[in-house]
């Protein structure tokens, strides 16, 4: 065949892989494997996403600075507890670039290899999904308080005062009317405990939103075309016989945002 036509199959077969696993129907039966253990491993592997990106910023540095035996560990550690869901995605990546191996499309690497590129690719599509909790995070804080919360720590506080006023008007000793009145003027202020408390029930909270946020995310970077840029650009490192992708922007942008919510949070407290 020649270069046209290889690409031309390479790209309609890339668009049907995404069409069906990553449309609606497709992500939502995806997301079965999701109800499960899942639910437990998601905290996890959210507390654990910054050790991923120290690992794969120091397997680029390593790179850079001619380290490849160094580098080449830290890109091949892995960092996050396997789940059903990147298990059974990552199963139908690897079916389709065998598929598309035998075909001609693709070319035919070392087992680790193809099994390094698509951990890769799993990887980054989970980076999304913690990027669509943070996005609902901010909605919700700019819905409820009219304030920027672009992470659990920096909306733990408005929900744990949100509460603390509930709290001292329902129990107000004159009555809930005059306490909402006397809370107006002296209002109630939640204790660390609290916060901390709550800030660790809406991380328990939002981690299972991360688990589903695919439900929402996939669908959109199918419409709009990401997923199949990204597996293109994963059959070009097959192609240079790189099966590595360096830092993704997309755990660079889940990272930033929650230094974003730290110092946000730092902020507010030094403004009192």
């Amino acid at each position: 065949m020649g270069a046209e036509t290889v690409e031309a199959a390479r790209r309609a077969a890339v668009q049907g892989f995404v069409a069906t696993r990553f449309g609606p129907r497709g992500t939502l039966r995806l997301h079965r494997a999701a109800l499960g253990l899942d639910l437990l491993r998601a905290p996890v592997n959210v507390a654990l996403s910054p050790v991923f990106l120290l690992t794969r910023i120091g397997a680029w540095l390593g790179r850079r600075a001619g380290m490849d035996r160094m580098a080449g560990w830290l890109a091949s550690r892995r960092v996050f507890l396997p789940s059903d869901l990147a298990r059974r995605l990552g199963d139908d990546l690897t079916g389709f670039l065998r598929a598309m191996q035998a075909q001609g499309l693709v070319p035919r690497l070392p087992e680790a290899d193809l099994r390094r590129a698509v951990a890769t690719y799993t990887e980054t599509r989970n980076a999304v999904a913690e990027i669509t909790t943070s996005a609902i995070v901010l909605v919700v804080g700019l819905g409820l308080f009219g304030a920027t919360t672009p992470g659990i720590v920096s909306l733990a506080g408005p929900v744990a005062g949100m509460r603390a006023e509930r709290r001292a008007i329902e129990e107000f000793a004159l009555g809930s009317g005059l306490g909402r009145l006397w809370n107006g003027v002296f209002p109630a202020e939640p204790g660390t405990a609290q916060v901390v408390l709550t800030g660790i029930v809406l991380a328990a909270g939002a981690s299972v939103v991360t688990a589903f946020a695919g439900l929402l995310a996939d669908p959109v970077q199918h419409w709009t075309g990401i997923h199949r840029r990204r597996l293109m650009r994963l059959l070009a490192r097959l192609d240079r016989g790189d099966a590595t992708a360096g830092v993704a922007r997309e755990h660079l942008v889940a990272r930033g945002g929650d230094l974003a919510d730290a110092a946000l949070t730092l902020w507010r407290s030094l403004r009192g």
